[in-house]
């Protein structure tokens, strides 16, 4: 399908969910469900209980925010990932402040990192928050969706060279990102 045909088609979803069709929701949740969930368990490292709180959330802010949705802008699966996105960070704001604040009750002790393979998830959701929506962007297609760098360079409009520069300053990120947020954990 071009971009002219998702815009018309997305359009008229829109404009049929906003008039209250049930089934137009319905056709939107089935066709980005599974991928959102794998966006959010992605994004969340692998901690269940927190992505399917991020896939509730986002649903819900979807809902309420279903007119802000603008296809002509990109697609509804993009717009749903980028609420995800912001509910991610949300989401880990609120644990970090729910940490700090047993760390502060339960003094210098606790304030050690946890070996506990939760922690370690942590830090990869608030490094992978942390990024730049470009880096994130590409490194969730090489390893969330599994495109070659050929394939996303198809997809982007871009030379496949020009992948293999963002892909590693991607990764170079995300290692200094996730080595600081180790050394601010046991400050």
């Amino acid at each position: 399908m071009n971009d002219g045909d998702r815009v018309g088609i997305e359009l008229r979803r829109r404009a049929a969910v906003l008039a209250g069709d049930e089934r137009a929701w319905r056709e939107w949740y089935d066709a980005t469900y599974e991928d959102l969930r794998a966006y959010a368990h992605w994004r969340c490292a692998g901690l269940h209980q927190l992505a399917d709180e991020v896939v509730q959330e986002t649903w819900l802010t979807a809902v309420r925010r279903a007119r802000d949705f603008d296809p002509r802008r990109g697609s509804f699966r993009a717009w749903l990932f980028g609420v995800a996105a912001n509910v991610v960070r949300d989401q880990l704001r609120v644990a970090m402040t729910a940490r700090k604040h047993v760390v502060a009750l339960a003094g210098d002790h606790a304030a050690a990192p946890s070996p506990d393979t939760t922690e370690r998830a942590m830090r990869i959701a608030r490094t992978l928050a942390a990024l730049p929506p470009r880096q994130e962007q590409v490194l969730r297609s090489k390893y969330l969706d599994q495109m070659s760098v050929q394939a996303i360079a198809d997809v982007w409009g871009e030379t496949p060279k020009a992948i293999e520069s963002l892909l590693t300053r991607a990764r170079q990120a995300f290692r200094d990102a996730y080595d600081a947020g180790e050394s601010d954990e046991r400050t």
